[in-house]
């Protein structure tokens, strides 16, 4: 955790004497970077390092004692704001779904490595995907580093504009009637930042008249989970909304389970 970098831009720029309520604090990369130059460790100093807090716990301690989260709303520019910023990821409690794998052969490939993207491509390739969405018209469209286009969001009770921040998702699929964006990992998560779902899923409805929803992928073990998540209000950030969440072991075709 980078309690000490956060602390010294805190003291520096008097980041605790704001007024949250009235407004988030924006800061520049380049204020951060002057902040931390005496900071030893590149992962100290780094901009990047530094601002990415995936979940509550990766938040500095001044983070969470003071109830804020970080979000890019420009290319070097971040808004501090006061408020939920996470999504929880429930522990599925509906038991295991023993998913028989539509492919007639075995994929060798598939168990090299342990990356979130291999373990994503082995649950489409076995049209694991397809069959929780209903949807099997569904193929890989998006993978990769995209910028998004200008909009506006609600966060809390504040208005913000982002324009041209940095996007990523693990994979995208595009079928007849909806794209589906996925963000995913190798083990479990008890809570993600809205932002990983919510930023491409604001991108990509403005690229597409059809409808954009929204998965949550972990692989654990031999189990793979999906979450379906859905933006009750596309303009609020905090809309977000668990449709519906399961867990599976995938298996060969020609294995019999009782």
């Amino acid at each position: 955790m980078n309690h000490e970098p956060w602390q010294s831009i805190f003291d520096q720029y008097k980041i605790d004497q704001h007024d949250f309520d009235k407004s988030p604090y924006i800061i520049k990369a380049e204020q951060i970077k002057v902040a931390t130059a005496s900071f030893k460790t590149t992962n100290q100093r780094e901009v990047r390092v530094l601002c990415k807090q995936d979940s509550r716990e990766d938040r500095p301690q001044i983070f969470i004692n003071n109830n804020l989260f970080i979000l890019p709303i420009r290319n070097g520019v971040y808004a501090i704001l006061k408020g939920e910023g996470y999504v929880d990821i429930p522990e599925i409690q509906s038991g295991i779904t023993h998913y028989k794998s539509k492919l007639d052969f075995t994929l060798d490939t598939s168990i090299v490595g342990n990356s979130e993207m291999q373990h994503l491509d082995f649950a489409y390739a076995s049209s694991l995907i397809r069959s929780f969405l209903n949807d099997e018209s569904l193929v890989l469209t998006i993978r990769g580093r995209k910028y998004t286009p200008k909009f506006e969001l609600i966060v809390g009770h504040h208005k913000i504009m982002v324009e041209s921040v940095q996007t990523e998702v693990d994979a995208g699929y595009e079928g007849r009637k909806q794209v589906v964006l996925i963000e995913a990992k190798n083990s479990a998560s008890k809570n993600t930042i809205i932002r990983q779902l919510y930023y491409p899923f604001r991108q990509w409805r403005l690229h597409t008249q059809k409808k954009v929803k929204i998965l949550f992928f972990e692989k654990q073990g031999r189990y793979y989970s999906l979450f379906e998540f859905e933006f009750t209000d596309e303009m609020n950030y905090n809309s977000i909304t668990l449709i519906k969440s399961e867990k599976f072991k995938i298996l060969p075709r020609t294995t019999v389970t009782n």
